[in-house]
């Protein structure tokens, strides 16, 4: 499917005038069948860490034509943690800058960006991929072969499992961020050592998520750091979801994917994704680049540190308030065979740039729509009385 800017434009997602995003959180979007965006939205909440829940996107038309009518709406469901997707006073300017001045190749900025990324997370180098899921699908066989083992966690991302599939390693699973369970399977193991010789394992190593990506909970590090040093397992971290969002200076749980000279060197000289595919594009490196400042505080302002603040507020009061409501599980939305048949669930993604107006209009929507469907698993807290605390404490 190709979209034309008209069409973009038409969506509210392309501006004429700066020939940029608009806000992705406050579009007024006209819906295609044509295209097949659907025409009713209902939201359905799962309370859980960041305030993450999925939406139901339903009731397509199955006509070839386009309609006249115009819906305003939140937008839940994107990746825009912390509200970088819109037009943004620092990184706009310059990615048109980029746009103008580089070709869809390898330039200084990509060089830039690794050393900024490594600087960013304390490591020596890095090296740049443009897709998240080939990071770990094609980097864990480069880093993994024979006579080691992998000991994953059972709700890893989609990418580490092919990964891990991908390499010579044996791969054994434990329990969903279960530190207990870890130790055990790293027992048994040792103990058995490899399959038919029982010769001790050359590596063992451990992968996590620093938060899983589709349960939208921490990964219990600190505990599974410990045991992995206990029974001298290596630990692989996935920051996707983490890095730039958690922790007062957004650097994610612990690291990124960065490491000693010697790694890098070795993955830029045997990763298949790094020789042969295409480079990011100069612009959408430029973001990245004029991001990170923010974060940093390098653009000159303390905005950055705000807007961490932000997501951490917003996803605090969604969470608490959607637990208010009774809520726990819903199903729909990201389902078999991404996740188990029986453990789909919803998903909303809260961002910096959401305003509290926002998720309290988000919120009453959910609520209406959970008592709709009878999707509320807990008893719901009553409403507070005005002056009852103060009667109370008299």
């Amino acid at each position: 499917m190709i979209m034309t800017l008209q069409l973009l434009e038409s969506m509210g997602l392309y501006s004429p005038v700066t020939g940029i995003a608009l806000d992705p959180h406050k579009l007024e979007v006209e819906y295609s069948p044509a295209i097949g965006i659907c025409n009713t939205l209902f939201v359905l909440a799962n309370a859980n860490f960041l305030g993450m829940v999925t939406i139901l996107l339903c009731k397509f038309y199955p006509f070839p034509w386009r309609t006249s009518n115009t819906t305003r709406c939140l937008n839940l469901g994107s990746y825009n943690y912390l509200g970088f997707a819109a037009a943004d006073e620092y990184c706009t300017p310059r990615v048109i800058e980029s746009l103008k001045k580089y070709s869809a190749t390898t330039t200084k900025l990509h060089n830039e960006l690794e050393e900024l990324a490594a600087r960013f997370v304390g490591k020596p180098p890095a090296i740049l991929f443009g897709m998240g899921y080939v990071t770990k699908s094609a980097i864990i066989p480069c880093l993994i072969g024979k006579g080691v083992l992998i000991i994953s966690d059972s709700l890893n991302h989609n990418s580490i499992v092919n990964g891990a599939r991908g390499s010579s390693a044996i791969v054994r699973v434990f329990q969903y961020n279960s530190p207990a369970h870890l130790a055990e399977v790293l027992r048994e193991q040792i103990a058995g050592g490899q399959p038919r010789t029982h010769r001790p394992w050359k590596k063992i190593i451990v992968i996590v998520e620093g938060i899983y990506s589709m349960e939208g909970e921490l990964c219990k590090l600190p505990e599974i750091i410990a045991v992995s040093k206990k029974y001298k397992a290596y630990t692989y971290l996935d920051e996707a979801h983490s890095i730039g969002v958690v922790g007062q200076s957004g650097r994610g749980v612990c690291g990124y994917i960065a490491a000693s000279k010697e790694i890098i060197q070795h993955l830029k000289h045997s990763c298949p994704v790094h020789l042969y595919a295409t480079s990011m594009s100069p612009p959408a490196v430029q973001q990245v680049i004029s991001a990170i400042k923010v974060i940093l505080g390098e653009d000159g302002s303390n905005r950055g540190a705000q807007k961490l603040a932000r997501i951490c507020e917003n996803s605090n009061f969604f969470r608490s308030e959607l637990k208010k409501m009774g809520f726990e599980f819903a199903v729909v939305t990201v389902a078999f065979p991404v996740t188990p048949l029986l453990l789909a669930r919803a998903r909303i993604c809260i961002s910096a740039s959401h305003t509290r107006e926002d998720l309290i209009k988000a919120l009453d929507v959910i609520s209406r729509v959970g008592d709709l469907m009878g999707i509320k698993y807990f008893p719901a807290e009553p409403p507070k009385i005005a002056g009852a605390d103060h009667d109370k404490l008299e």
